[in-house]
């Protein structure tokens, strides 16, 4: 990773606290610290990207009142995805990012619903079937903005 990687990433983690806890935007505000991992994890190798994902869970999880553990897991997870994503598809077109993007960020959320709170957890097909689209749109359109506003002369990939 990059010198301009790394400040995106921590730029991206940064704004994603000022946002979802310092400005109470929650929901409101995309899943900056799951965009920082992706696009950290694609530069690493697969314990670095599971670490990331493992440090940003813990940080994640710092803030949860209910479900402590659910961001650990799926953002580990997802973070050792992420890293061997790398080794099975190379690509820079519009429709990887954007999928790639899409489907951790629903994964992502699916992982994280299933190890939650039974008691604190919403409805399945409101939680992972509606609002997680909706949020995974989210995530691709701020990720391909970052990526092609700062990350575009990129040479690792």
């Amino acid at each position: 990773m990059n010198v301009r990687e790394a400040t995106v990433v921590a730029g991206l983690i940064v704004a994603h606290l000022l946002l979802r806890i310092g400005f109470g935007l929650q929901n409101a505000a995309p899943d900056l610290m799951l965009l920082a991992l992706l696009l950290a994890s694609r530069s690493l190798s697969l314990g670095g990207g599971a670490l990331v994902g493992f440090c940003l869970g813990l940080l994640e999880d710092a803030f949860s009142m209910l479900s402590f553990g659910a961001s650990v897991f799926a953002l580990t997870l997802v973070g050792t995805m992420g890293a061997q994503v790398r080794h099975m598809f190379v690509g820079r077109s519009i429709f990887f990012q954007s999928t790639y993007f899409f489907l951790a960020k629903w994964v992502r959320d699916l992982l994280a619903w299933l190890v939650s709170n039974p008691d604190s957890r919403d409805v399945f097909v409101d939680h992972v079937l509606i609002e997680s689209p909706v949020a995974a749109l989210y995530v691709a359109a701020a990720g391909l903005s970052v990526r092609y506003l700062f990350l575009k002369d990129s040479a690792r990939e």
